[in-house]
């Protein structure tokens, strides 16, 4: 039976080792690692580089991570391409190997209307028994998904099938116009890496999509919003903005370094190597910022009494 598809589902990372091939044993400790923190299942997107793999790494990396997540949580598996016949692909490989909901970018390449997004994602869902999760990433690549397409995906295929995670600028008039339109219907994620979680949160999300890097914060900040803890959900969420404000400076490859570099700081992978070309990296001034505000976020997770 599929895992339900809720609550905080960290972004996968994709290692690399020096010879630029997958590092299957660091992807293991990552996913490892985002349970023993309280992940309630894991996913790939566009931080786990996928545009930036070949098909068959594509593919064997959808075939790993049910392996390796081993019913801990559900798994999301990002299949969005530059046509309906390479999402299907993906998608039928994705419900094969065991995975529980699919989760697509359009096609970037061009501007894509209305009425060919609403073919492209209708030929997601009908290539699948899988919930298809709707993914506007214009934040990084390609242009917004009207409200307009996402009404009338939901429309076809209520609201266990549909799913959605919006992107685009501004966030919050977003996710209010979501549940205004779809009167509530819309089965919402949020992926802000969590600069505006609590914001989202008040709005009504079903769940979080951040990346890996700070899962030990976004956890029980995520717990302490479920409990009206904003006390605790605050003294998180500081640190982690002024960290996610660095990232944001460089877009998708400033999440890209600071959250690679991060993850091997904590031993979690063995290189922070990522897949070339790249637009931005990290120098000495932001690497030490990063490292103070670390120190400050993994004080205030100190704190938190253990059974929060």
């Amino acid at each position: 039976m599929p895992r339900p598809i809720q609550g905080v589902l960290p972004i996968a990372h994709t290692p690399f080792l020096a010879d630029d091939t997958i590092d299957f044993a660091s992807l293991r400790k990552q996913i490892d690692w985002a349970f023993a923190t309280g992940a309630d299942g894991v996913c790939t997107g566009m931080v786990s580089e996928l545009l930036r793999l070949t098909h068959d790494e594509r593919l064997e990396l959808t075939d790993q991570l049910p392996v390796i997540t081993a019913g801990r949580g559900c798994v999301v598996m990002s299949v969005g391409a530059e046509s309906v016949k390479q999402a299907v692909i993906y998608t039928r490989r994705a419900a094969s190997a065991g995975c529980d909901a699919v989760m697509a970018v359009p096609p970037i390449s061009g501007s894509v209307p209305d009425i060919e997004l609403i073919h492209y994602y209708s030929g997601l869902a009908d290539a699948s028994p899988l919930p298809v999760i709707v993914q506007d990433a214009s934040g990084y690549v390609g242009k917004s998904i009207s409200l307009d397409v996402n009404i009338e995906l939901l429309r076809r295929y209520g609201n266990e099938k549909i799913l959605f995670k919006p992107e685009a600028s501004p966030i919050g008039p977003l996710l209010s116009n979501f549940h205004k339109h779809t009167h509530g219907q819309a089965r919402v994620f949020e992926g802000s890496g969590g600069i505006l979680l609590i914001d989202s949160f008040r709005r009504g999300i079903a769940g979080t999509m951040p990346g890996m890097e700070y899962l030990d914060a976004i956890v029980p900040l995520w717990k302490a919003l479920q409990r009206g803890d904003d006390a605790t959900a605050y003294r998180l969420y500081f640190p982690v903005c002024a960290l996610v404000a660095l990232q944001l400076q460089a877009g998708l490859d400033g999440f890209l370094a600071i959250e690679k570099y991060i993850l091997h700081r904590r031993g979690l992978f063995a290189t922070d190597r990522r897949r070339r070309p790249n637009s931005w990296s990290l120098d000495r001034e932001t690497q030490a910022e990063v490292d103070r505000l670390l120190a400050l976020l993994e004080a205030e997770v100190q704190r938190i009494p253990k059974s929060s």
